[in-house]
């Protein structure tokens, strides 16, 4: 599943998208830097290193306009929405959707248990995961996280000495502090087919 990138990292990568729709090819480094004001050619290839860390895209160092973009649709309108069966898994499929629904980097995964049911998100709902990290979390956020081998997905408290993650009944809090952020629930699908029926790609509107 992908790991959440920085407002900056998020803006590159939407960046090098627009570019190559516009261009056929890359910017190099130095126009990378240019449209995001970074005089030095190092803090842009850190950056592009970082997103091949992430799984967005592959990059030959060795060339001025050395990426590849990974699982990305380059239509005008649209956007390529990966779907995860199991978070430490590779994708079992995915969606294209209008950009209006979803932004670059935000993935597909399954409402694992029934504790946010109250304010009608289900169990096997398919979520829209925006890969974020937890400083940019605000007092609502429906989260996705992971608490040690287990997925978590719950609504986001701030209390006086920091920020809880809460579920429905019985459910104890769970200190933000002590999970490892996925991202922020942004939206979700309810489908009537089980999740790992999703083979391939299919565009909103087509049966499956």
């Amino acid at each position: 599943m992908p790991e959440p990138l920085t407002d900056l990292e998020r803006r590159v990568l939407e960046y090098l998208v627009q570019y190559l729709r516009s261009n056929t090819y890359q910017p190099s480094i130095r126009e990378i830097g240019r449209e995001f004001a970074l005089k030095s050619t190092k803090t842009v290839s850190e950056l592009l290193q970082s997103l091949a860390d992430k799984g967005w895209i592959e990059r030959d160092p060795s060339r001025s306009r050395g990426v590849r973009l990974l699982g990305l649709q380059l239509q005008p309108d649209a956007v390529s929405v990966p779907l995860y069966a199991e978070p430490e898994h590779p994708p079992v499929g995915g969606l294209i959707l209008d950009r209006q629904l979803g932004r670059t980097g935000t993935y597909l995964l399954g409402m694992p248990d029934a504790l946010l049911a109250g304010i009608g998100i289900l169990r096997g709902d398919l979520l829209f995961v925006e890969p974020v990290k937890a400083a940019e979390l605000g007092h609502g956020d429906i989260v996705c996280a992971r608490l040690g081998t287990t997925l978590v997905v719950r609504r986001l408290t701030k209390i006086p000495d920091g920020a809880v993650l809460e579920g429905a009944g019985a459910a104890a809090p769970i200190p933000l502090a002590g999970v490892a952020v996925h991202g922020r629930v942004t939206g979700l699908i309810r489908r009537l087919q089980p999740v790992a029926a999703a083979s391939q790609a299919v565009p909103v509107g087509v049966p499956v």
